[in-house]
């Protein structure tokens, strides 16, 4: 029986760097370039030559998601992602249902492009909305117009995009619990059946990291930041989004399958620059830099810069780290009895679910979710 991969496809390349970002990202500057479309000129024939070396690596695979990240995908000509997705159905089986998502920057999308998209076989946009407030957009180094969320989802769906998810960042510097009520609300007025809302990770090296480092900007208190949380899952849940990860919400069917792959210890390759990969309990990172990976993969070698052989120790603690975000929770059976020792304290303190618990199987409550780094830490020994 053919083995299931998931696809993902790193479009490494952006207008402008976000103050906050650390992704593996470049604009044209950073490349020495005078545009977008002379930087990436060779980058699609790269893209595709490495999808003909994951055949080969791999063999048969039924492909059940492909998700283009970035970076900026929908900067890129559509017809060329098209063509991704086209590699991909050739050497592989690309399943009937499978999921096939695009992330777009609502300034940049066009109508075009989501139609060519959609008729090449993408199915879902996720776009990056992160806030409704000019203000905390301006400090996030958001460049788009926060009205034009609502017309790049409306050219979605009148494309034909079965799913549409918008994602949310809270815990921003200058950023009132009024002005996260607003982002909210803006979000749930909008035709969407997904949201993912993250708090803000100040990551060094970033400009974000530098401006805190000198004083001129402050995070809000933690305690404001969780409240944010506790709003949001409150707003989502009533307006009929389920949580079914700890940063994901979704109405009936619109949960992300290509995410949930990562989280339940499924394959998948990922294309291009700085992409990693996870297939027979080995995981592998690509080169970072575009002009290396295109170089390399140039020359018939796979653009890998790095991999770790993963033991069962390390599969063990990842299954909780990533499990015990999603609403199924971690079966009691997968723990041993100090684990569940350790665990008792949080049950009868109202971080899990005491019914999931009797049902045997350990699940956070929305409090256990604001803490579950440190129940993690209590199970992985």
């Amino acid at each position: 029986m053919s083995r299931r991969l998931s696809f993902y496809v790193h479009i490494p390349y952006c207008i402008k760097r976000c103050g906050y970002c650390d992704f593996n990202t470049y604009t044209p500057a950073e490349l020495k370039g005078p545009d977008l479309l002379s930087v990436s000129s060779n980058y699609i024939s790269a893209a595709l030559a490495e999808i003909g070396m994951a055949h080969k690596v791999v063999g048969e695979a039924h492909v059940p998601s492909i998700f283009f990240g970035g970076g900026t995908p929908s900067l890129m000509p559509a017809q060329e992602l098209a063509s991704i997705i086209a590699e991909i159905r050739s050497r592989f089986s690309l399943l009937p249902d499978a999921e096939i998502t695009i992330e777009v920057n609502p300034d940049s999308v066009t109508s075009e492009f989501l139609s060519e998209m959609r008729t090449a076989g993408a199915n879902r946009i996720s776009m990056g909305m992160q806030s409704a407030v000019p203000h905390v957009l301006q400090v996030l180094d958001r460049t788009h117009n926060p009205e034009n969320v609502s017309t790049a989802v409306g050219k979605a769906r009148a494309a034909g995009f079965e799913h549409v998810s918008v994602d949310l960042i809270y815990g921003a510097p200058k950023e009132s619990f009024d002005d996260w009520r607003i982002s909210v609300e803006a979000a749930l007025s909008i035709p969407i059946d997904h949201i993912s809302a993250y708090a803000l990770i100040v990551e060094k090296g970033t400009k974000l990291a530098a401006q805190i480092s000198r004083g001129e900007l402050e995070l809000p208190p933690e305690d404001e930041t969780a409240e944010k949380y506790r709003y949001a899952d409150d707003q989502f849940i009533a307006a009929g989004f389920d949580w079914y990860e700890l940063s994901n919400w979704s109405r009936s069917g619109g949960s992300c399958k290509h995410n949930i792959a990562y989280w339940d210890g499924s394959y998948w390759w990922g294309v291009g620059p700085g992409a990693h990969s996870y297939l027979d309990n080995k995981r592998w990172w690509n080169v970072k830099h575009p002009n290396t990976y295109i170089q390399k993969v140039s020359e018939g070698v796979l653009p890998a810069l790095n991999e770790e052989e993963l033991t069962e120790e390390n599969l063990a603690d990842e299954f909780i780290m990533l499990q015990i975000r999603r609403r199924e929770g971690i079966p009691l059976d997968r723990l041993n009895n100090k684990q569940i020792e350790n665990c008792r304290e949080y049950l009868t303190t109202g971080y899990l679910d005491e019914q999931s618990w009797r049902d045997g199987k350990l699940t956070l409550t929305q409090s256990g979710r604001l803490i579950a780094d440190r129940i993690v830490r209590t199970l992985v020994m």
